[in-house]
């Protein structure tokens, strides 16, 4: 069954570039419309699945992936406590924006690895 279509690969190819843009789209007015970087980051995970699926080659490490997750989520706790306990008194509403912009991005990378993570696993670890 790891025959690959040519047809599926050409066209998922050339939708990747528009599923990365709706998953950065969602992330970056994550603080002005529902959504936000959970919800990109699972779009932005998509394209990871999917290019597995269609080409059946695994061109992520998971420990790559998990390691990245690692050094993200250590971000994601310091931004927060640099905001909230040295720059809230002083933070005007551009600096609040800004600072959800970041977090939603940080959110997206975070949740696009720990999903592909979690996908990849299942794959190589749960099919034996």
């Amino acid at each position: 069954m790891n025959e690959e279509s040519i047809l599926l690969r050409k066209t998922m190819g050339s939708l990747y570039t528009y599923i990365i843009i709706f998953g950065i789209y969602i992330i970056y007015n994550g603080h002005l419309t529902p959504g936000g970087g959970f919800q990109g980051g699972a779009i932005l995970a998509s394209v990871f699945i999917i290019h597995y699926l269609v080409t059946y080659s695994k061109t992520l490490r998971s420990a790559t992936l998990t390691n990245l997750e690692k050094v993200i989520y250590v971000a994601l706790v310091v931004f927060a406590i640099v905001l909230i306990f040295y720059l809230n008194p002083y933070a005007s509403l551009s600096t609040k924006r800004v600072y959800l912009i970041i977090m939603n991005g940080l959110i997206g990378i975070k949740v696009s690895c720990g999903l592909t993570v979690v996908f990849y696993r299942f794959i190589f670890f749960e099919s034996r």
